[in-house]
């Protein structure tokens, strides 16, 4: 089925008109891959950026059911277009949870894997790929072939941003767990080397993140508080879903300002801090808490905003954090969502983004005073041999990307090599030149 629409990743910018190509079954999808080109494969639209947009879209929700779920050994396979949140609803009464998730749980296990998300626990577990067993990829002549770890097509499908082909299916191994109930810590620090401190001292815990004030400045710098979590051992696996909220209307865009934010953050970290130390919530509550509110997007108005997530390796992590947080809160660009964490060993996935590092990711809203900043923070994120993460980037120039991945010229060539380049495009991809 072809509809021209119009489209847009999370972010809501940028926007663009395209022909959406539905399919429900493998014959369907073997016709638009084997009919049309110049196309990629979309999710449920929660990437950031334009990595899954094009002017011809593959829309891979329909194709969404449970191939097999094994409650003994913990295994599931299911087609691309399944929701995580789907997923979910079905493993936790049985005792199992996502080895890793994401902020989000409204993603496809698709998506999952051609982004190679990574959620708080990455220091212990690595990326989503780490937890897939194998999955099936259409190539561009409508052949569907197996992969397996540490095939090529896997090394640069997961996180290839669905640049290899169509993801049809996958295998996941679940993790075990007792609860839907999780045991939280919340630990405030004064600033950014405090900070850095508290995830040291808790390196081996299972889940950590921290919220940080981008708007504190001077010896308050890169104050937050970090969260430290880990399931609950009470045998209650009576899961339901939280209810959710909805935001039915863009909110006016010029309520985001410097003096809101700076308001905001001032609250959100007192509030933290006088609250009680360690508490026990639902799972959704740490792992996915904007899921509660449909369409918390339009926070930032018609014209959306840019999430810009960067990773350090760990040798200049504090340094480049600490002077691009500074950069940050100097000339007023501050955000409501600045998410700090801590990552373990790279993967051998050719553009896989975290590294053994820290991780930083903000929110700003989509203006052209936005573009020309984050135009000189990519810079400082070079100087500091960081990376950008490719589901988040709406921006980056080819120029700039490419100093960032050390196996992209690999990624390139395999894309040469089978004629991919050819088939499957993005803006994304036709802009940073994979």
């Amino acid at each position: 089925m072809k509809n021209k629409i119009q489209q847009y990743s999370w972010g809501l910018y940028p926007k663009i008109k395209c022909k959406s190509l539905r399919f429900t079954e493998i014959n369907e999808l073997r016709n638009i891959v084997t009919k049309e080109n110049h196309i990629i494969a979309h999710g449920n639209g929660r990437s950031y950026g334009d990595s899954a947009l094009n002017k011809k879209i593959i829309d891979c929700t329909a194709y969404n059911k449970v191939i097999s779920f094994d409650k003994e050994r913990g295994t599931l396979k299911a087609q691309a277009g399944i929701l995580l949140d789907d997923i979910l609803e079905l493993i936790i009464p049985e005792g199992w949870f996502l080895k890793v998730t994401p902020g989000t749980k409204m993603i496809t296990l698709g998506g999952a894997i051609a982004s190679d998300v990574h959620g708080k626990n990455h220091h212990i577990d690595g990326c989503f790929s780490e937890s897939v067993l194998n999955f099936s990829i259409m190539d561009k002549e409508g052949i569907i072939k197996k992969c397996l770890k540490n095939d090529e097509l896997f090394l640069s499908t997961c996180g290839g941003m669905g640049l290899t082909g169509v993801i049809v299916d996958a295998e996941i191994l679940l993790e075990k767990i007792n609860s839907q109930n999780m045991n939280i810590t919340n630990i405030k620090s004064n600033h950014l080397k405090e900070t850095f401190k508290i995830f040291e001292n808790n390196k081996n815990a299972k889940y950590s993140v921290a919220w940080i004030d981008s708007t504190s400045k001077g010896s308050k710098l890169g104050r937050g508080v970090v969260s430290i979590g880990k399931f609950a051992n009470d045998d209650d696996l009576k899961y339901i879903k939280p209810k959710i909220l909805s935001i039915p209307k863009y909110i006016p865009s010029f309520l985001i300002n410097r003096f809101t934010i700076k308001l905001f953050n001032f609250i959100y970290y007192y509030k933290n801090i006088f609250k009680t130390n360690s508490r026990v919530v639902k799972l959704d509550s740490f792992f996915y808490p904007l899921d509660k509110i449909k369409n918390w997007n339009r926070v930032y108005g018609e014209n959306g905003f840019i999430q810009y997530q960067f990773i350090l390796p760990l040798e200049t992590s504090y340094q480049g954090m600490f002077e691009i947080l500074n950069k940050i809160s100097n000339e007023t660009m501050g955000s409501v969502v600045t998410v700090l964490k801590l990552y373990g060993e790279e993967n051998n996935n050719y553009l896989s983004f975290p590294m053994k590092g820290y991780s930083l990711a903000i929110d700003f809203k989509a203006c052209k005073k936005t573009l020309d900043f984050l135009d000189n923070l990519d810079q400082l994120v070079i100087k500091y041999k960081g990376r950008i993460y490719l589901a988040k980037d709406a921006r980056i120039s080819k120029n700039n990307f490419g100093k960032n991945y050390p196996n992209i010229e690999k990624f390139k060539a395999l894309r040469e090599k089978y004629g991919m380049n050819k088939k499957f495009q993005s803006l994304q991809s036709k802009r940073v030149g994979i």
